[in-house]
């Protein structure tokens, strides 16, 4: 009786923390979020997400993205940095570096680009923006 009720509020919560951004539509701008965002349209600036990020077949991205997780399926020009797995699936066109600790690439895939899986750099596997990390020097500091 008690489980019924708590699976209803948890199901609310991951439902409420979905974006997505349809097939049709076109964004100028930066997006940031702290929930998933699965993109099937266009995007032309920056996405930055504490979670995961899924760009569809007909999803395209020209900027960079710093995400948790990626699937891409689409098409992506810019930066990539995924602080864990990134999947580019057999439609996948990504165009620019890409920084992340796990790599899983389908035949078929296209990448143009450097890949860097090192983990020398791992202030550029934080998904948090600029202003977040000031605040955190500040209060370091202190």
């Amino acid at each position: 009786m008690f489980s019924r009720k708590k699976k209803r509020v948890e199901n609310q919560s991951i439902e409420q923390t979905l974006n997505r951004i349809g097939e049709g539509t076109k964004i100028i701008g930066e997006i940031i979020s702290t929930g998933v965002i699965r993109l099937e349209g266009h995007l032309k600036g920056n996405l930055i997400t504490k979670a995961k990020l899924v760009v569809g077949q007909t999803g395209v991205i020209i900027g960079d993205i710093r995400c948790e997780d990626a699937d891409i399926l689409g098409t992506i020009e810019g930066k990539i940095i995924v602080s864990n797995l990134l999947s580019l699936s057999a439609t996948a066109k990504v165009m620019g570096d890409i920084i992340t600790s796990k790599l899983a690439v389908e035949p078929g895939a296209i990448f143009t680009g450097n890949s860097d899986m090192s983990g020398k750099n791992k202030e550029n596997f934080s998904v948090q923006n600029d202003d977040e990390k000031k605040e955190k020097r500040k209060s370091f500091r202190k």
